[in-house]
């Protein structure tokens, strides 16, 4: 029988030692040496914290296709070390000008402003690095595939564009679709990419893709959903970060739309609409339904 727990904590165990070993002078460096504090900086934004929701989604759907975990990590390491840079960045004073991640100081008040910009810059990049590594699938092809991806899902069309059009609806004025259009891109893209990803490395064919494409965009949505609803209703020390901060910043939510009560209807709708879509792929599926039901109930 399929138990998320001890599947999450095996996943972030797995991860959190592999980034270890990516994150290190050797494999960072190339014609000249990796900077000592640029390496503490990337170490710092990555490591020791994170529940690894995102690799965990590659395993997850590499596993339908009978992919063990440890043929789907490389794949999730990259996928992390976007969603690791993303933070870095999304931290710092020009845009969401947070202090605290994961009940630390964030990488520009550990370090400073530029350190971070090139701590996030280096992240990004290594994550294509480890996808076109042969270690990560003996077919070029698809290391190709799953290149253009991550690329696709992190890129101006997903989460970095839902990051300007975040910003962009500080101003107000947008309609519900328009919120779930840049949430779908901010948060959800990356989702996205991760079960896709997971999916590749199984040579999944285009129905399969098709199905887990939906689940994926679901559960990003589901996620997002409930991330706006813990920021209202969470404290500071559950969530390792400062809370209430879409409100005071203008942020366009659903929350805001909607209501709690309103956001929390569409939240388990969407659930639903999520696990409907995995009927096709039978058992090999639990781990898909169990996290998409653990976007929903998280505390944190």
């Amino acid at each position: 029988m399929y138990d998320f727990s001890a599947d999450i904590a095996d996943c972030a165990k797995a991860v959190e030692a592999a980034l270890a070993r990516q994150l290190d002078a050797a494999p960072l460096s190339g014609p000249g040496p990796a900077p000592a504090r640029l390496i503490q900086a990337m170490r710092h934004g990555s490591l020791a914290g994170g529940k690894r929701l995102r690799p965990l989604l590659v395993r997850q759907a590499a596993a339908i296709f009978n992919i063990p975990a440890a043929q789907a990590l490389t794949a999730g390491l990259a996928v992390e070390m976007i969603h690791c840079y993303s933070l870095v960045h999304d931290d710092l004073p020009a845009m969401d000008n947070d202090d605290l991640r994961r009940g630390r100081p964030t990488v520009h008040k550990e370090y400073d402003d530029a350190t971070a910009i090139l701590a996030g810059d280096s992240l990004l990049t290594h994550a294509f690095g480890l996808l076109a590594d042969p270690a990560c699938h003996p077919d070029a092809a698809v290391r190709v595939a799953l290149v253009a991806e991550l690329a696709t899902g992190s890129g101006a069309g997903g989460m970095v564009g839902g990051q300007m059009r975040d910003i962009e609806g500080e101003a107000g004025g947008l309609s519900p679709d328009e919120i779930s259009t840049m949430q779908a891109m901010k948060t959800g893209a990356l989702i996205r990419a991760s079960v896709r990803m997971g999916a590749m490395l199984g040579g999944a064919d285009a129905r399969a893709l098709s199905v887990l494409t939906l689940y994926a965009e679901l559960a990003g949505r589901a996620f997002q959903l409930a991330d706006d609803i813990l920021d209202v209703t969470a404290t500071p020390e559950a969530m390792g970060k400062a809370t209430g901060k879409d409100a005071a910043l203008g942020k366009q939510t659903l929350v805001a739309t909607l209501g709690l009560d309103g956001a929390r209807a569409r939240l388990n709708q969407t659930v639903t609409e999520a696990l409907s879509t995995l009927r096709t792929f039978g058992r090999k599926a639990d781990g898909l339904r169990a996290t998409v039901r653990y976007f929903a109930s998280r505390e944190y």
